[in-house]
């Protein structure tokens, strides 16, 4: 799926001459800039997970089972899928193989899925948190249940990528165009991934590994939002009526605060919807509406699209564990060596801190 930017890179001459006019300056500072992307990747996604094997506290919540599966997912994009696609992009030719390239192709499109479905996890986690009475969340989100559902993260994308990829599924009924296309590259003297879809496959496709998540964080982070509005305007009619501090742990300094926690809440949700759909929005309605134009999307576009989409696997360890309190501090033991002075100073907040917000659990990602 995310390598059907292979697709395009070959489907005309013009777009193969296209990519030669990258001069070598141009190439470097393309390699340069999309190594610092791969390196924030892995170094990101490394600290979170060693944060989470270090520190106790960590790893006693089970949201964080998702978001270190999530941060794994995302360290072998990195790893495995970005490297070999700057290749492909700077030098204009896949000098790998024609099995490899259907491997690497296929590693892709799990490995992008998986990391999709797991925010997706997270979505659905935060839901029952919040939104659910607490004795409802312990009994749904059981551990055998949490492991069933990291278990689907990584099933369902290797159902939809290996199983279809490596049988061709994908070409059925294309085999012309896929022929066309091979026989071009044969003609230059070079060889290149190609990687077309049909329809049906990238409708499935996109459906389950885009559309069908997308649907589900945007329905459960809806419903995460009215509750933080609902729970922030009781707060203030119990302020309004001088009754907020014995309503809420007896403290007139904290109402203010907890006003500021939901506040907080509603944004970080906006910030995780937004940066979700911004990078992986346009690859997906673009991979839709390809084979329906006899695959002329230009290179250029694939190119932009398909890095935006990688660019969120970096972003994730920023969103779904830096903006945590809790994984703050423990990177911060991590970085400075375990000084608690460092970790106090690093702190972005003061100290006290409001850990009951709605059914016992804190909606914001502090």
């Amino acid at each position: 799926m995310a390598t059907e930017l292979d697709s395009t890179d070959n489907s005309s001459e013009g777009e193969a001459n296209a990519v030669q006019i990258l001069t070598a300056a141009e190439k470097i500072i393309l390699t340069v800039f999309l190594a610092v992307i791969i390196i924030m990747t892995v170094l990101g996604n490394l600290l979170v997970m060693v944060a989470v094997c270090k520190d106790r506290q960590l790893r006693k919540k089970k949201t964080n089972y998702f978001i270190v599966s999530l941060a794994f997912a995302d360290l072998l994009v990195a790893l495995v899928v970005m490297p070999f696609a700057v290749i492909e992009l700077v030098t204009s030719s896949w000098e790998y193989g024609e099995t490899f390239c259907l491997v690497r192709t296929s590693l892709d499109v799990m490995l992008t899925t998986a990391s999709i479905l797991h925010l997706c996890s997270i979505a659905l986690d935060r839901y029952y948190a919040i939104c659910c009475q607490p004795l409802v969340y312990r009994n749904k989100m059981t551990h055998l249940f949490v492991a069933l559902m990291l278990g689907g993260c990584w099933v369902i994308p290797c159902l939809i990528s290996f199983l279809p990829i490596m049988r061709s599924w994908n070409a059925i009924g294309i085999e012309e165009i896929v022929s066309r296309k091979k026989k071009f590259s044969n003609a230059t003297n070079e060889t290149f991934c190609v990687f077309l879809v049909n329809w049906p496959y990238a409708i499935s496709c996109s459906a389950v590994a885009f559309y069908i998540p997308l649907v589900l964080m945007v329905m459960a982070y809806q419903r995460i939002y009215i509750t933080a509005v609902e729970h922030a305007r009781q707060i203030g009619k119990l302020q309004r009526a001088g009754s907020a501090c014995e309503a809420l742990e007896g403290s007139d300094s904290r109402c203010p605060s907890r006003m500021k926690v939901e506040t907080k809440a509603a944004k970080t949700l906006a910030i995780i919807m937004g940066c979700f759909c911004l990078c992986w929005a346009p690859f997906f309605i673009t991979n839709i509406i390809d084979p329906f134009i006899d695959y002329s999307v230009p290179w250029q576009m694939w190119t932009a699209w398909l890095w935006l989409g990688y660019i969120n696997s970096s972003l994730n360890p920023f969103l779904y564990a830096f903006l945590n309190r809790s994984f703050r501090r423990a990177f911060l033991r991590i970085l400075c060596c375990g000084d608690e002075r460092y970790v106090r100073a690093g702190s972005f907040r003061p100290s006290r801190s409001y850990t009951t917000s709605v059914n016992r659990t804190s909606i914001s990602m502090r």
